[in-house]
């Protein structure tokens, strides 16, 4: 977009003379305000007034003076802006202040109407009630206590009140403590080790010993087992080993488990079988069953039915999804492998009634139910359209021109904080509105976002765009690649934004990271490659397809596999294969990280769409993911002088 089109969203409908470049003095305003430029910051507002984003610029001219602004203030800004997230943002930072002032009356008037709520003013809600002798309180802040991470500042008075009130048990801070060493966070468990009262506290060194080296605190034991401190230190040992060495870990639990108490046993061994589990050791299923007794997590159990998955051992895939909660088993990846779990044990019946409102849930395990009861893939056919009149009249409106403006800036968060803000109530015609504005953009990821969030009326082509075909088609065909698969893997990687960089540095439509760029660069013989060429829509798709391309000649021409090691390397993806052929949901549904597990699902989904999309002869999403060679398959993550990224 031009600035002059730019200039045009700014004023829209604005009568006075309209500043040079408008786009120039909102950055400048946002320097000042980052800056603490107040006098800068308040000529540039001045030269926005009456622009779209002149909300953007009162916020941050009030924010800059948050601990003067009075109550009339700030609730005019929130009254005359209510269709930008800005509103909301600026009555919690409001609140903020008010909760670090400990001015309750204002904050408990104005608490009721934040919409985005958070741990921290939770907590200082529940800080202003009980100021005010609500006797409720300290039990409704009881649950934020049982966190594995650091709670924020606003919930220690709250803590720090259970515990002199005699509502915080000694057995309240072991469980916090064991779900902190769980997840890991030993400054977690340090913080709550102080809440011990007496003698009870565990040694900060000996945590961290543990932590560091588990082998060497395991061999040689320098604490107590006759005290729990002891024992817990001990066990956290053990699973902090079991990450990595889940055998070692279990051989030294079989000498020391006899000093441990029965519930303490379980313990251990259901955390033994989860990380075998997530390494898909063969006695994970073993190991949970000497589990029994324990209570297990809904983490736990689900790597229990992963290991039960690889092992084809369907009765331990029911039994493990019946103990998660309720609202876990109702997540759809269970409600599928309940229901075939149901069916390969002879209960068709019950199996398919589980299946049939799945299979009309667009996503992985729909299309997985669908394809299980027989039912052809296809997409849904365009059940609304909305008419030129609705896609103007929803371009006009504030908030989408905002939106739209901080988008052309290359104001990302900023932009897609506004536009979410928008679609809040929308119905399913305003959406597909919205969502066409976004496209016609060329603002791909929230079109998508967009067209995702209808419940009746839907229009696949918005949720599965095709951008760029020209040179999609062009590249995938010189490759060798199948285009609707190409396809799908862009829009899990991007979105179709060309610009996109990841936090750990992919850049571009297909995410490349800069060595696998540069590997490719090299092979390609392309001279003189520079990073800065990455995120160009040619030579990042010939670069993507060149190596997507690569992992997949080298693993099996399966594309399940090459799915999983652009995302994660060649090697893992290789070596997340079982001793047996496997099926292809089963391999999907127990890669170990969970961000790769759900981008192959996510990209093996995408390409059945984008297959019915292009016209393409049928397909199905088991057919596309098919069946996993065996460990002693064929298969090689290099076979080159110069080993691919990923295969070290």
């Amino acid at each position: 977009m031009n600035r002059i089109l730019i200039a045009a969203i700014f004023l829209a409908g604005v009568a006075f003379p309209a500043a040079a470049n408008p786009e120039a003095d909102f950055l400048a305003a946002r320097e000042a305000f980052r800056t603490g430029d107040i006098p800068r910051l308040n000529a540039r507002a001045e030269r926005l007034q009456g622009s779209a984003l002149e909300p953007f610029v009162a916020y941050m001219q009030i924010l800059s003076r948050i601990k003067d602004a009075g109550p009339d203030e700030i609730r005019g800004f929130i009254q005359r802006n209510p269709d930008s997230y800005l509103s909301d943002k600026l009555r919690a930072d409001w609140l903020r202040f008010l909760g670090k002032s400990q001015n309750w009356e204002p904050f408990l008037n104005e608490y009721p109407a934040l919409v985005n709520k958070d741990t921290e003013l939770a907590c200082y809600a529940l800080q202003a009630r009980l100021a005010q002798g609500d006797g409720n309180a300290l039990a409704e802040a009881k649950p934020y206590w049982f966190s594995a991470e650091d709670q924020p500042a606003s919930c220690l008075p709250l803590f720090a009140a259970l515990a002199n009130n005699g509502l915080l048990t000694v057995e309240d801070v072991w469980v916090r403590l064991r779900l902190a060493l769980e997840a890991g966070n030993v400054s977690v468990a340090k913080n709550v080790a102080r809440y011990f009262p007496g003698q009870q506290e565990i040694p900060a060194h000996e945590l961290d010993r543990a932590a560091e080296n588990p082998v060497a605190f395991l061999d040689k034991l320098p604490v107590d087992l006759d005290t729990r401190a002891g024992r817990e230190l001990t066990l956290f040992a053990l699973y902090r080993l079991a990450r990595s060495q889940p055998q070692q870990a279990a051989s030294y639990w079989n000498t020391l488990h006899t000093r441990f108490g029965a519930d303490e046993q379980a313990y251990a061994w259901g955390q033994l079988a989860f990380h075998a589990a997530r390494k898909h050791d063969p006695d994970a299923l073993s190991w949970y069953a000497k589990a029994a007794g324990a209570r297990l997590s809904d983490l736990q159990l689900a790597w229990k039915v992963r290991a039960a998955l690889r092992e084809r051992s369907w009765p331990d895939v029911q039994s493990a999804i019946a103990a998660m909660s309720a609202t876990e088993q109702n997540q759809c990846a269970w409600r599928y492998w309940k229901a075939r779990a149901l069916k390969a044990q002879g209960q068709t019946v019950a199996g398919n009634a589980i299946l049939a409102p799945l299979s009309k849930e667009f996503n992985f395990y729909g299309q997985l139910a669908a394809e299980e009861l027989g039912v052809a893939a296809g997409n849904p056919s365009e059940s609304y359209k909305p008419t030129q009149d609705e896609i103007k009249a929803m371009e006009k409106t504030p908030a989408i021109r905002r939106a739209l403006a901080l988008y052309e800036m290359g104001l990302r968060y900023e932009a897609n904080r506004e536009w979410g803000w928008t679609l809040r109530g929308m119905d399913d015609r305003s959406l597909l509105a919205a969502a066409e504005v976004a496209q016609r953009h060329s603002w791909y990821d929230r079109a998508i976002y967009t067209a995702e969030k209808t419940e009746q009326l839907h229009d696949f082509s918005l949720r599965f765009p095709a951008p760029h075909r020209d040179v999609m088609q062009e590249q995938a065909r010189q490759a060798g690649l199948d285009e609707a698969w190409v396809y799908g893997l862009i829009r899990q990687e991007s979105r179709f934004v060309q610009q996109a960089r990841s936090g750990v540095g992919a850049s571009g439509l297909m995410q490349l990271m800069p060595g696998t760029a540069r590997w490719v660069a090299k092979r390609l013989g392309l001279k003189h490659f520079s990073q800065s060429l990455v995120t160009q829509l040619d030579t990042n798709v010939t670069l993507g397809t060149y190596y997507l391309k690569y992992v997949l000649d080298r693993l099996d021409n399966q594309p399940l596999l090459a799915t999983a090691a652009y995302n994660a390397g060649p090697r893992r993806a290789i070596n997340w294969r079982g001793p047996a052929p496997m099926e292809g949901a089963i391999y999907a549904e127990t890669i170990p990280f969970g961000e790769t597990r759900g981008y192959v699902q996510k990209v093996m989904s995408n390409a059945v769409y984008y297959g019915n999309r292009f016209g393409q002869q049928l397909l199905s999403l088991k057919q596309r993911l098919g069946t996993v060679a065996g460990a002693n398959g064929k298969s090689d993550c290099g076979g080159d002088d110069e080993r691919a990224p990923g295969c070290d």
